[in-house]
C-alpha cells in the first residue's frame, strides 16, 4: 500500500468537504436574495463523492436543505462509504480481509 494513500485521501475529503460547506452557504445566501441557485445535483454530488462531512455541517450550520430527505440520505450514505473505504484499505493492508 502506498504510504501516502491515507494522507492523500484525508486531504481529498477535507477539500471536498470545504467546497461542499461553502456551496451550501452560498446556496442559502442566494436563496435568501432570490438569485440564481446552485443546482441540487451539484450539492448532492459534492456531498456523496467526498464532501459528506462538509455537506452535513453546511446543512446544519446554514439550516439549508434539512427538510429534504434525499439530502440526508445521500450525504449520510456518502459519509458511510467515505469512512468505509479507508477502513477496508487498512484491513486489506494488514491481511485481515
Amino acid at each position: 500500500m502506498d504510504k501516502y494513500f491515507m494522507l492523500i485521501y484525508a486531504a481529498f475529503i477535507f477539500i471536498m468537504s470545504l467546497i461542499a460547506f461553502i456551496l451550501y452557504g452560498a446556496d442559502k445566501r442566494k436563496a435568501k436574495k432570490d438569485l440564481w441557485r446552485i443546482p441540487e445535483a451539484v450539492l448532492l454530488n459534492f456531498g456523496f463523492f467526498g464532501g459528506a462531512i462538509g455537506a452535513l455541517l453546511g446543512m446544519k450550520a446554514f439550516r439549508h436543505k434539512t427538510k429534504h430527505w434525499y439530502f440526508w440520505f445521500f450525504n449520510i450514505f456518502g459519509l458511510i462509504w467515505q469512512i468505509a473505504l479507508p477502513v477496508l484499505v487498512l484491513l486489506y493492508h494488514f491481511g485481515i480481509i
